[in-house]
């Protein structure tokens, strides 16, 4: 067997012997990351006994760290503010199932267009096409799981057994960098249950780090937090109440904005949602904002979480929500609701049909706000 690693043709690592696991010792290693998506090529040819090729594959890997230390992401080894939009994958003709491979790439093209540097793959395992897209481009993912809407011990038992099944498919792409097996306690059992929410969140969050021990895991996105590696919350407010709540960390953990969002889509309104369960608490994660805006533009025939008159004032509410989170305050990063309009979600940057509400160009650089410390 002989297995050679290589960066733009120039053979870099080697390693020749019986078939088998080994290590290739590299003579160069170049970090992987959005600004540098560097990925090595890798060719591993297969002999007889009389030295005759019997296979032949071809394939590729990334270099890259990611962790979470000091209240803040870090990328290789740096703090590094994800700029994340929400996308939940699905496209003109085919619902959940991309047409071709280039509309796979042109999502993370455009994503990249309006100054986002990776995405939160919402409620769905992605075609592995377009993780091979993210890797290429240079794209971070935070990878998640479907959840159900309904609990039983069947649900849960087949959640944990498909969630294993995608962290194995995926865990070799350096684009992701993130787990989500729970969002907003979906499927989680009866609101009393504290104790059984807890238990089930605490499984999967280690059941993912004994698969993948070098990925962030995040218990339950958005509220309601387990063990988890980053704290994450969903807040769909206005901007000015977003300027006040996260200038300290106190006010960021403080009762989520749940009767604010139900009210205004029409809901009947209920409890507040807690950062975390009874008896977790904020252990210094670092604190990413992982759903907001929701903007749609009046007249769009569906709803959003809020509505802007025109592209002008969509922009301008754009602009004073990421300037509120990456103003001096607790916040490390943020992802942005959505991509593109869904049926009838109406809050998309880009229509169903992917044109763009507003100029990119215009987009992109709020998007890229510095975070002032």
């Amino acid at each position: 067997m002989l297995i050679e690693a290589s960066i733009g043709g120039r053979v870099v690592g080697r390693l020749s012997g019986s078939a088998g696991r080994g290590r290739i010792p590299l003579r160069e290693t170049v970090a992987w990351s959005p600004d540098s998506p560097l990925l090595y090529d890798l060719e591993v040819k297969l002999f007889d006994a009389s030295g005759r090729e019997v296979d032949h594959v071809t394939s590729y890997f990334g270099m890259r760290t990611i962790e979470t230390r000091d209240g803040r992401v870090r990328l290789n080894g740096e703090p590094y503010v994800q700029r994340l939009v929400l996308d939940q994958g699905y496209f003109p003709g085919g619902l959940l199932t991309a047409a071709t491979d280039d509309d796979l790439r042109r999502d993370i093209d455009l994503a990249k267009a309006l100054g986002f540097n990776g995405a939160r793959k919402h409620q769905k395992v992605e075609d592995p096409r377009w993780l091979f897209w993210a890797d290429v481009l240079g794209f971070l993912v935070w990878a998640e799981m479907p959840n159900a809407h309904l609990y039983s011990p069947e649900a849960a038992v087949r959640l944990a057994a498909e969630w294993k099944e995608a962290v194995l498919r995926d865990r070799d792409h350096p684009s992701v960098v993130a787990w989500v097996p729970v969002n907003e306690s979906f499927g989680l059992g009866p609101p009393d249950d504290r104790v059984g929410q807890s238990r089930f969140l605490v499984q999967l969050y280690r059941l993912t780090h004994e698969l993948d021990g070098t990925r962030p895991v995040i218990s339950n996105d958005g509220w309601e937090h387990a063990l988890s590696d980053i704290c994450t919350i969903h807040d769909y407010s206005p901007p000015g109440h977003i300027a006040r709540r996260y200038r300290s960390l106190d006010s960021a953990l403080g009762p989520a904005y749940s009767v604010e969002v139900e009210d205004q889509v029409g809901g009947a309104g209920g409890p507040t949602r807690a950062a975390y369960l009874p008896g977790y608490r904020y252990r210094g994660e670092p604190l990413v904002i992982s759903e907001f805006g929701g903007v749609a533009l009046a007249g769009s025939g569906g709803w959003g979480f809020a509505q802007a008159s025109g592209s002008d004032e969509l922009l301008g509410m754009y602009r004073a929500m990421v300037d509120a989170l990456m103003a001096p305050g607790p916040v490390e990063g943020f992802c942005y609701t959505q991509l593109t309009d869904i049926e009838q979600e109406r809050n998309g940057l880009l229509t169903f049909d992917r044109q763009p509400k507003i100029d990119p160009e215009l987009i992109r650089p709020i998007t890229q706000t510095a975070k002032r410390r």
